[in-house]
């Protein structure tokens, strides 16, 4: 499936995309982090299937669902979410070596630089570690904006990240494609009127992403690429 045929025929004018369980694998990182704080808070630890399951709504939400040890987390009180929320964040900011690119990733990155693509990232982790992780990961030389979960106020899924992006670029959303793998990213997309593409491999709470009907489902980025 070639990107052009999401665009009869011509290139989208801008690619955005999620971080997370699209363009990288954090889960590894992320899981010691969250194990590391709920130690120090006197917890058990909750491993890294169970972490899986729990990431795509902000740092927030991930140590809300950490303290209740599922995706449920109303009864988790401010005052315990900002305490694991600090030391998550002492814990996570040094803790990027476990963090890899998935395959097809810099091939599709670099063929849309090549081709005058604007890029973007749009991700619910906080700001301030993006692009320092981008550029240990030899990724960040591709995007021209950023758009973390703290960049304003609203997070995925709802679209304002995407229209702001959008907006700083000049471009419509029909001139507009957003990469994701989780039902916030798909919703997200939608909400703004951008066509989304989705990826099975990443984080989406354990369902499958295709449940969402977003334009296209991919097992790798690759496959947007020419044949």
């Amino acid at each position: 499936m070639a990107l052009r045929q999401l665009f009869n025929g011509q290139l989208p004018e801008l690619v955005m995309f999620d971080l997370d369980g699209t363009l990288i694998d954090s889960v590894p990182d992320l899981a010691a982090a969250v194990d590391k704080a709920l130690v120090q808070l006197g917890r058990e630890p909750a491993g890294v299937e169970r972490v899986r399951d729990w990431i795509g709504n902000g740092a927030k939400v991930l140590m809300r669902r950490a303290l209740a040890g599922g995706i449920e987390h109303q009864h988790i009180s401010l005052a315990d979410e900002q305490q694991a929320l600090e030391l998550f964040m002492q814990a996570y900011a040094d803790s990027h070596e476990l963090t890899t690119v998935y395959p097809g990733v810099s091939e599709v990155l670099e063929w849309l630089q090549e081709q005058g693509v604007a890029m973007a990232i749009v991700t619910n982790k906080p700001e301030r570690f993006v692009a320092p992780l981008l550029d240990d990961l030899g990724l960040g030389s591709y995007f021209r904006w950023i758009v973390g979960g703290d960049t304003l106020p609203q997070q995925k899924p709802n679209p304002a990240a995407l229209l702001h992006v959008m907006h700083m670029a000049n471009v419509t959303p029909e001139r507009a494609l957003f990469i994701g793998d989780s039902r916030n990213d798909v919703q997200a997309a939608k909400a703004a009127q951008v066509a989304c593409v989705a990826l099975n491999y990443g984080y989406n709470h354990g369902r499958p992403i295709s449940e969402e009907n977003p334009a296209r489902v991919l097992d790798n980025l690759r496959e947007l690429l020419p044949a």
